[in-house]
């Protein structure tokens, strides 16, 4: 467990699949920028059971409260910007349920996250991108110690439309 001054981060539990898997297709627990239409549940268990939502390609871990209440995911994949090792960065995502947002719980969680991957990979840079118009999501990555590097011209297809992407880096020792 990842332990911040409000929440932690935690590997998903057996039992924290039914939670998950009731997130899927809500749009009020992952909120209108992480939309990509309606999926599947079918799948998640078995994920689950070969790798526990943890390896060195892609990963999940919850937001908890101190109090042990989940209040959202945190997602981890790993990019290439060459063919070598030393070329890996790692890209995340955060969802947060809405009666959690505004509350700084993401900027925290995304430091926690960016901190747990420099220290278990060899890696120089984490990213994030977030929709140019989710002015929240920039200030919590800018508190949370990522800089903005530019726009990413539509780059991502959601919601019947292509939409710009504001990239976001943190820097190992930043």
């Amino acid at each position: 467990m990842l332990r911040g001054e409000r929440i932690s981060l935690r590997p998903v539990e057996p039992e924290d699949l039914p939670l998950l898997e009731s997130w899927v297709n809500d749009v009020d627990a992952n909120g209108v920028y992480n939309d990509f239409g309606l999926t599947g549940r079918q799948g998640m268990g078995m994920e689950f059971a070969q790798s526990g939502f943890l390896d060195d390609r892609q990963g999940m871990l919850l937001a908890v409260l101190l109090t042990g209440e989940v209040i959202g995911s945190l997602s981890y994949r790993q990019v290439a910007y060459g063919p070598n090792r030393g070329s890996q960065a790692y890209a995340i995502g955060i969802s947060l349920i809405a009666a959690q947002r505004g509350h700084g719980y993401g900027a925290e969680a995304q430091r926690l996250m960016a901190a747990y991957l420099f220290d278990t990979y060899p890696i120089a840079r984490v990213e994030a991108e977030t929709d140019v118009t989710n002015l929240a999501e920039q200030r919590s990555l800018e508190k949370a110690g990522f800089t903005r590097e530019g726009v990413l011209r539509q780059a991502q297809w959601r919601a019947g439309a292509r939409h710009d992407l504001a990239l976001y880096s943190k820097l190992r020792g930043e």
